[in-house]
Order: structure tokens, then C-alpha cells, then sequence
């Protein structure tokens, strides 16, 4: 490949990378903060309590922010898939898109139809139907996440489909197969509790936030009270779905797992390292220090402590065999790191919820200064590993876009020069970063106001009045 199409397809991976990675802010936050808000307003419809319906409304504004730019976000990769990824559209669009369009013409409208409802329904709807408005909103948006990353799990793991051999494109054959393959469950489900821990810390630290200053005490101990309900089984659930995913994508991509570890030769058993330094390239594969964990890699890997772990240079061994020649080890410091830095920050939640838990069953939450710091500077915690995840991956797949099938070399728009991608990476980069701000300033503001009374309208902020119990 010469150099010029070289840098056209490194700078579409990282404008793909961009607009991933900041649409990803999001995602996780709405599937968390939908369950959650469901939640408050049955306690609400099923006590009358005033705080629920006004801690419905303070944190569905908060919802309603995200929301809005995710799906502004969201829309940019749709395009890029044929402006800069051509080839891999005409190649596997009829199988990759057929998941996408459910989501897209089915779970997306589903979620923007009765997030409307939702939105102007207050003074206008029965309790039960408005109710009802935002179950399907989170109906919605879990629907969505699974539609999504179907078409992303054929990805990384293609099946259901064969190639046609007069056009030499990929066509499903097996519609049941790529929306149900096991990957997709793993993968759902990984998201899926990312999401409400995601949702679940962010409610835990604007409590924590409101606590600390002694406002509105009794409503954001409440507040508090449910997030660190949800969060605490659900990050400790996470890590064991998480080992578990592991063992699966084992069977569907062993370099990813082998690049992980930076595990260059097989071991029976194989260690996990915590930290090492050195040792992550192919003219430098023996760590100078490392801390390590013995049979911890064989578990997390093949569920038993003795299993084998297959190691990147046979595994590279094997791929030029099949596929021919060619590197197909991923970036594996990229690959090593993101791992931990999601796996170490998912423990530090769990650690966090148990404390928070303790807390609760003391009945001193409100009065625990040093938990509530904690747990403001908790709500990144869900965000970074998340980050990380995905950096895990779709950079541990590298040099594929569709595993084994079509490699991110061969994928790109051969018409689209590297001088049109960078400037629009350089576009795409400096509205994000407006966004990025515009979002958190919006997010801050909204975050630090009071709950309004049940009954008075928000005129400053156009939105309709909270109802009083009983309406």
C-alpha cells in the first residue's frame, strides 16, 4: 500500500475512532438513565410522594440533554460508513445493514415517538398512560443497543451469511443466526450493565453533590438511596459478566485475548499480569518487570485455571496460513492497557457501591462527607471503562473490520483522498469539542439547581409544570 492511501486509512480509522468514542459518552448514560427514571415515577405513581415526580423531572432533564446530543452524534457514523468506508459497505452492507435498519426504522422510532409522549405528556396524558410513556422509552433504548450491536458482533464475529460468487458480496443467509448468535447476548448484556452503572453513578454523585451542601437532604438521600441500590449488585454482576464475555471471546478472536495479556508464547496455565513494564512489541516480547497473578489469565480466559491460553506468535503463525501473509497482531500496548485501565475501574466501582452500601445499612449516607466526595468523583468511573472497553474492542480486532473476512486496509472508499478525510477530521474534531462543551456546561447547570415544587412551572426553562399528587 503506498503511503498516501496508508494515511487516507489511518485518518479514517481515527475519525471513525472520534465520532465512536464521543457518541459513546452518551449511549451509556441514556440506557442507564431510563430504567431509573421509570423507576421514580412508579414510586411516584404508586405513593403520591412528591419527591419521586420531582426527582423525575430534575434527572429526566438531565436524560433529556444526553439524549439529545447522543442522537446528534449518533447520526454522523451512519454517514461515514459510505463516505469513507465504501468498500466495506458494498462488500457486507447487505448483511452489516439489515441490523441497523431494524434499529434504525423500529427500536430508534419506537424511543423518539414516546420520549415525545414523555416530554409534553405531563399535564396532558392520565398517569398511567404517561407512565407507561417512559417504559417505553426504555423499552426503546435497550432495543436499540441490541439492534446495534448485533451489526456489531457480525462484525467480530461473522456468521449467517455467504458469499455470493457472481458479485462476490456478502449476503445473509441465516437472518436468526446474526440477530441471535451468542455474541450478541455477551455483548448486549456487557452494555447493558455498563450502562446502568453508568446511569446509576451519575445519580449517585449528583445526590452526593447536593448532600455535601446540605440541600434538599431528604430528597437526595432518596435519590442516593435508589442509585446505590441498583449499583451495587449490578457492578458486582458486571465483573463476573465481564470474566464470562471473556470466555467467549476467547473461542471467537484468541489474539485479542493472547493481546491482552501480551502473551507472545502458549501457557498451560497462563498468568495475568497487573502491571508490567516492557515486553509489547515483537523485538521486545519479555517484560523487564512484571506483577503477576498466577492461572488468573487461564480462568478469565477459558474458565478453568488450567486451561491454555494460545500466544500471539503462533496465533500469527496460524492467521498467514490461512489468510496469507501479513501482520495481523493488533496495537498491543493499546490493547494491554485497556484492558485494565476497564477492568481496574470497574472494581474501583464495585469497592464504591460496597461502601456506599455499608453506608446505607448504617443510616449514615447523608452524613458521610468522604463517601459523597468519593462518589462525585465516582461518576467518572463508568465513563472512563467505558471508554476503554470499546477501545478494547474494536482496537483488539485490528487488522480486520470484519474478522477473518475483510481487513480496515481493504475497507476504505478508494475514491476518498487523505487531504478530504483530514479536513473533515479536523471538522468533525472542532464541533465536538463545542458539543463536548455545550453539554457539560448544560449538564453542570442543570445538575446543580433545585428540584422545583410539584405544581409551579419552570418558566425560565419552557418546560410544563410538574403535576401535583393526585392530577
Amino acid at each position: 500500500m503506498s503511503s498516501l492511501a496508508s494515511t487516507a486509512v489511518e485518518l479514517a480509522r481515527w475519525q471513525f475512532a472520534l465520532t465512536t468514542l464521543f457518541h459513546f459518552i452518551f449511549v451509556p448514560l441514556t440506557l442507564g438513565l431510563a430504567p431509573l427514571l421509570a423507576v421514580m415515577q412508579t414510586r411516584w405513581y404508586r405513593t403520591r410522594d412528591e419527591k419521586w415526580v420531582r426527582l423525575t423531572r430534575f434527572f429526566g432533564t438531565l436524560f433529556l440533554i444526553n439524549f439529545a446530543i447522543g442522537v446528534a452524534t449518533g447520526l454522523v457514523m451512519e454517514f461515514q460508513f459510505g463516505m469513507n468506508w465504501a468498500t466495506f459497505s458494498s462488500y457486507v452492507g447487505d448483511v452489516f445493514g439489515t441490523p441497523l435498519a431494524i434499529e434504525g426504522l423500529g427500536a430508534f422510532f419506537l424511543e423518539a415517538t414516546f420520549i415525545g409522549l414523555w416530554i409534553f405528556g405531563w399535564d396532558r396524558l392520565s398517569p398511567r398512560v404517561h407512565l407507561a410513556t417512559i417504559y417505553l422509552v426504555w423499552l426503546g433504548t435497550w432495543l436499540s443497543a441490541y439492534f446495534i450491536l448485533a451489526a456489531n458482533s457480525w462484525m467480530q464475529h461473522p456468521v449467517g451469511y455467504e458469499l455470493n460468487s457472481q458479485t462476490g458480496r456478502a449476503e445473509a443467509t441465516d437472518i436468526a443466526q446474526i440477530l441471535l448468535q451468542g455474541f450478541v447476548w455477551f455483548a448486549w448484556g456487557h452494555v447493558i450493565f455498563a450502562g446502568l452503572m453508568t446511569g446509576g453513578f451519575l445519580v449517585l454523585g449528583v445526590s452526593c453533590w447536593h448532600l455535601l451542601r446540605g440541600r434538599n437532604v431528604e430528597l437526595f438521600r432518596s435519590a442516593a438511596k435508589l442509585a446505590i441500590i441498583v449499583v451495587l449488585p449490578v457492578s458486582a454482576v458486571q465483573l463476573w459478566f465481564g470474566s464470562h464475555f471473556g470466555i467467549y471471546v476467547t473461542d471467537a478472536q484468541p489474539m485479542k485475548i493472547a493481546a491482552t495479556e501480551a502473551l507472545w508464547d502458549t501457557e498451560q496455565p497462563a498468568s495475568f499480569s497487573l502491571f508490567q513494564i516492557g515486553g509489547f512489541t515483537q523485538d521486545d516480547q519479555t517484560p523487564s518487570y512484571s506483577i503477576d497473578v498466577p492461572r488468573l489469565l487461564s480462568f478469565l480466559a477459558t474458565g478453568s485455571f488450567s486451561g491454555k491460553v494460545e500466544g500471539i506468535n503462533p496465533l500469527q503463525a496460524q492467521a498467514e496460513q490461512q489468510y496469507g501473509r501479513g501482520n495481523y497482531i493488533p496495537d498491543i500496548r493499546l490493547v494491554y492497557w485497556s484492558m485494565r485501565v476497564m477492568a481496574y475501574l470497574g472494581t474501583l466501582s464495585v469497592l464504591l457501591a460496597l461502601w456506599g452500601g455499608w453506608l446505607l445499612w448504617r443510616k449514615k449516607l447523608a452524613s458521610a462527607k468522604w463517601f459523597q466526595r468519593a462518589a462525585l468523583a465516582g461518576i467518572a468511573f463508568p465513563f472512563l471503562s467505558n471508554f476503554a472497553g470499546w477501545i478494547l474492542t474494536e482496537a483488539g480486532r485490528q487488522p480486520w473490520v470484519v474478522y477473518g473476512l475483510l481487513k480496515t486496509e481493504d475497507a476504505v472508499s478508494p475514491s476518498v483522498s487523505a487531504w478530504t478525510v483530514g479536513l473533515s477530521l479536523a471538522v468533525f474534531a472542532s464541533l465536538y469539542a463545542l458539543l463536548g462543551g455545550l453539554d457539560l456546561w448544560l449538564m453542570r447547570r442543570y445538575a446543580r439547581l433545585d428540584p422545583p415544587e410539584a405544581g409551579r412551572r419552570e418558566a425560565d426553562e419552557g418546560a410544563p409544570p410538574i403535576p401535583a399528587p393526585g392530577y
